[in-house]
């Protein structure tokens, strides 16, 4: 089943009045259970790819449909509201609340849903408990490692069941043990619950992981290969 389909995909910028196009006519569709890394050199449009996928920018042309609506033409409201009801987000930076321990962290999602508390509690606790953190549900970010936030960012992406979760360079920030740890979490997520992911990366440890990999050049795809 599709749950991401991009049509002549295009994003030109005008910084200082200059026309910047970057992305030039991008066309994609991803199935259900895709375990995909988006790659290419700084400046290749990856990041720009992404904010589009994820509904945090508008395309100059072209469309991007997320399980068959199409977000090109939502307004911000209802960008806002579709975001939380069907993209997770995994960031660089982790993104977790501060003051917030570990579950209220990855519950945080799902009290803008409106979910109840009994739901929130069991599902929360689920999560962690699938990402290793069982026994941390009460640490505050400041008390966990970046290995140990960067897993409590994926049970919070998950939290909401959504229909794919988008990673923008999650592993940037871990040491070679950590981002291992990380990545065969979201495998195994992948392979037994059928969690579609998307990675923008840098990383080889990734790309070496993604059945697909996706590389861009100068804002059109150069190639698209599974292995």
């Amino acid at each position: 089943m599709e749950v991401i389909k991009i049509k002549n995909l295009q994003k030109t910028y005008h910084p200082n009045k200059v026309a910047v196009h970057a992305l030039r006519g991008i066309d994609i569709t991803i199935n259900e259970g895709e375990f995909t890394a988006i790659v290419g050199p700084s400046g290749s449009g990856k990041s720009t790819l992404l904010n589009l996928i994820g509904g945090l920018d508008n395309p100059t042309s072209g469309s991007v449909s997320i399980a068959q609506t199409d977000i090109s033409h939502l307004s911000e409201n209802q960008l806002i509201e579709f975001r939380l009801q069907n993209i997770g987000f995994v960031f660089q930076a982790y993104n977790l609340i501060p003051v917030l321990t570990a579950k209220e962290n990855v519950e945080f999602v799902m009290l803008l849903q409106k979910r109840s508390k009994k739901e929130r509690d069991q599902r929360a606790i689920e999560l962690l408990n699938a990402v290793g953190l069982g026994d941390r549900l009460e640490a505050r970010p400041s008390e966990m490692s970046g290995g140990q936030q960067q897993r409590v960012a994926v049970a919070r992406a998950l939290a909401s069941k959504p229909k794919f979760v988008l990673a923008d360079e999650p592993t940037a920030n871990l040491d070679t043990a950590s981002a291992e740890t990380l990545l065969d979490i979201m495998q195994r997520l992948n392979k037994e619950e059928n969690i579609t992911f998307v990675f923008s990366t840098h990383d080889q440890r990734v790309v070496n992981r993604a059945r697909r990999v996706i590389t861009l050049e100068d804002g059109k795809i150069g190639s698209d290969a599974s292995q």
